[in-house]
């Protein structure tokens, strides 16, 4: 038998998985561990046991297994004195205040029964909403409901409503986007020019017709009621449906269009032939058209241009002929200001693109100035960006560089759209692959360069995705990998690269993902990870160091969602007793759901906004300079806790909450002896030296050393023992503090 000291420096690589188990040879073995539970991996390599977590607010809802999901959180950022956190719950809205570092604030309240705009927030779609936001105005948006409108009217008090269309006031056309749904070939044909009772008859099947005929013959719950068409350039909305092919509308002024050319007529000398401009006019020859307030050109007077006419010939989609009432006596240009009115036949028409049928936007986003939409049900893969600088206005007008923006990704396959991220460009992520709308030489995406660019395969789950270290992270589609979507110059394209293939068992199922950079007191971006089964994890990453680690969260209770605030996270969790409290990650204090009180003359704390009576809890007190573990005490009939056996310490506050357990477990100890690797060996670990700082109360392989008292530098421990698979474990089951930078375990082989 001989004495080996094997050195394990570093756990800079986290929890790995326990597929690594024989991989003794690599790098990545030597500086990881099997278990990191509630610690924190340093810059440096150590692991410090996590914050705490402290209790901000109780919701008064409770876990049930088919609804876990009870709240999705958004940050709202006006500026860094004016923060807050909304909960998007079952009808119902909270605004949480983030008044300072210790104080958070339930301010406002909205519920479908007090909005001006009913809640649609059922509990089922509350993991699929998005939301972004943008000075007092939040967005929200799902793909079943209209975009909702936050505004923040004064610190305490925010409005709710339905986003609505800019409209241009003088002859009420909605800057809204359009698209032609129907079949190729279906004309769409209005009985009158004007009026609330027009009826439209398309010449195949197009109108919904789902539900019960009412007594007046109509289906008036069909999906169609309420949506607007567009018929050339006048905008007509449905009143009611009377079958598949006939509907009855109201037009919003006529059916008249305003050629957007300046004297768009044209004439040949000697012939009766006008030849308009009228561009995108969707028109067929022989089609009847009304011209008005055209005037005299070519010879022909002003009688014989205008009135009704009939086309002879498409010359293309701008252009087309019809016969005026008398002969032109030259070849001219002009007409000035011409008005066509209309209502043949067409196919020259379109819908509404957001509408109950239709869809809404399922993601949301700010980029360059614009408020962009992305994927309705009825076109998943498109996105549309609104005037720069107008966040309601969605014309297209001309195509000019500050006019709206509509663009479909035709990579092949319908992409559903997921989620939108504002980076180095203008990032797509959908249902199978990852795209994006590239800025060109820092110049802003127009209607003349916008395009769509496929980049990396594998699809994106119901997670928002975060940036972190210059990336972006995401979770690819199935759950069981966490991706970073980041440029890369020498390539000039997105690479999409795993960063957590080393500890795939720790994000399982995700559910929620937050980021800061630089909390927790490290110097690293910081990811944290909610999974559906009530754990979490954490991701520190240093890309210019090539770090990047992963280690395992949990608490008395259940995770339930997570969002960064400010550089701050603050998380959704499930106590043990399934009430769901809002807490923060905060503080170097060892307790979960830990309140703040002050200590009264008779010594009796009143915990009953958080405890209820015979609750085991721990207490940490405070002279305001020191903190102290005084104990486990348990709340008496009042919800009180008795520390009057530490009335002389002069302790002025106490920390009340629930302890939880920080461990790490190294890799099996392993080491190559002169006649091989003794993996799978009988060995034993006669001692180990830790490396600790400021540690407190540890136990080794099960043997308590709670003598430790904030201890500095290397502490020399024996442990008898062996095993084929040979580890030490270090656990911390006090809310004391907990850093171990390293260790030196000799191994008997």
């Amino acid at each position: 038998m001989q004495k080996v000291r094997v050195p394990i420096n570093s756990f800079q690589y986290g929890e790995v998985s326990d597929s690594l188990v024989m991989r003794t040879d690599t790098a990545i073995y030597a500086a990881s561990a099997q278990r990191v539970e509630n610690l924190l991996v340093m810059a440096e390599g150590s692991v410090k046991k996590r914050t705490g977590l402290r209790h901000a607010y109780t919701y008064g809802l409770t876990y049930s297994a088919s609804d876990p999901v009870k709240s999705c959180l958004a940050s709202f950022i006006y500026d860094d004195n004016e923060q807050y956190i909304v909960s998007i719950e079952h009808q119902k809205l909270r605004f949480f205040r983030i008044v300072d570092a210790d104080t958070i604030t339930l301010v406002d309240t909205v519920t479908a029964d007090t909005s001006s705009a009913a809640l649609p927030f059922d509990q089922d779609y509350i993991k699929q909403y998005t939301t972004a936001q943008y000075g007092d105005v939040m967005f929200i948006c799902h793909p079943l409901f209209a975009p909702r409108v936050i505004t923040r009217t004064s610190l305490t008090n925010f409005d709710v409503s339905t986003f609505t269309f800019d409209s241009r006031p003088d002859d009420e056309v909605i800057f809204q986007p359009y698209y032609p749904f129907q079949a190729q070939g279906v004309t769409l044909n209005p009985n009158a020019t004007s009026g609330s009772a027009v009826i439209l008859v398309t010449s195949a099947a197009y109108w919904d017709t789902t539900g019960d005929v009412f007594p007046n013959g109509n289906f008036e719950n069909s999906k169609h009621v309420g949506v607007t068409v567009k018929y050339h350039d006048t905008e007509i909305e449905i009143a009611s449906v009377q079958s598949s092919t006939a509907a009855t509308g109201s037009v919003v002024g006529t059916t008249q269009v305003r050629l957007a050319v300046v004297n768009p007529l044209r004439t040949i000398s000697g012939t009766t032939t006008v030849e308009v401009t009228h561009l995108g006019h969707g028109f067929a020859g022989g089609e009847t058209i009304v011209i008005s307030e055209a005037d005299a050109t070519g010879g022909i007077n002003v009688a014989n241009i205008n009135g009704s006419r009939v086309i002879a010939t498409i010359i293309d989609e701008n252009t087309y002929t019809y016969p005026a009432g008398g002969n032109s006596s030259s070849s001219a240009d002009g007409g000035g200001n011409v008005k066509v009115t209309t209502h043949a036949p067409t196919a020259g028409w379109s819908e509404q693109a957001f509408s109950a049928k239709r869809g809404y936007p399922a993601a949301v986003v700010f980029h360059e100035n614009r408020l962009v939409f992305g994927g309705t049900i009825a076109q998943p893969d498109t996105i549309w960006m609104s005037k720069i600088g107008s966040f309601f206005n969605f014309d297209v007008g001309n195509a000019e560089d500050i006019d709206s923006i509509s663009l479909t990704a035709a990579t092949g396959e319908v992409n559903e759209i997921r989620y939108l991220v504002s980076n180095r460009d203008l990032q797509v992520f959908t249902a199978s692959n990852e795209l994006y709308i590239p800025t060109y030489l820092n110049q802003a995406i127009t209607p003349a360069n916008a395009q769509i660019r496929k980049q990396t395969p594998f699809g994106a789950e119901f997670v928002k995705p975060a940036s972190i270290d210059g990336a972006t992270i995401f979770v690819q589609y199935g759950g069981r990998s966490i991706r970073e979507y980041l440029y890369t110059d020498t390539e000039d394209a997105y690479t999409s690269t795993s960063v957590s293939t080393l500890s795939a068992h720790l994000i399982d199922s995700p559910q929620s993902m937050a980021v800061v950079h630089g909390g927790f007191g490290l110097s690293d971006s910081i990811a944290f990870v909610t999974r559906t089964n009530g754990e979490a994890a954490m991701f520190s990453s240093n890309r210019a160091e090539k770090r990047a680690s992963w280690s395992r969260v949990t608490t008395n209770g259940r995770f339930a969602g997570a969002i960064a605030a400010h550089n701050r996270i603050f998380v959704n969790v499930y106590d043990e007793y399934n009430k769901l409290q809002l807490c923060e990650f905060t503080g170097d204090i060892g307790l979960d759901m830990y309140i703040y009180e002050a200590i009264p003359s008779n010594n009796l704390v009143d915990v009953s906004d958080l405890y209820a009576n015979t609750q085991v809890v721990d207490v940490l007190a405070t002279d305001g300079t020191t903190v102290s573990h005084i104990g486990s005490f348990t709340t008496n009939s009042a919800s009180k806790i008795d520390i009057s056996a530490h009335a002389g310490n002069g302790y002025t506050h106490v920390y009340v909450g629930k302890k939880f357990t920080a461990k790490l477990v190294t890799n099996a100890i392993d080491v190559n002896a002169a006649n091989g690797a003794v993996s799978g060996d009988v060995r034993g670990i006669s001692s180990v030296v830790l490396d600790v700082k400021n540690t407190r109360s540890i136990k080794v392989n099960g043997s308590n050393f709670s003598s430790l008292a904030g201890f500095n530098g290397k502490k020399e421990i024996r442990v008898l023992g062996y095993s084929r698979d040979p580890q030490v474990t270090i656990e911390q089951n006090d809310p004391l503090p907990f850093q171990v930078n390293g260790l030196i375990a000799e191994l008997i082989i």
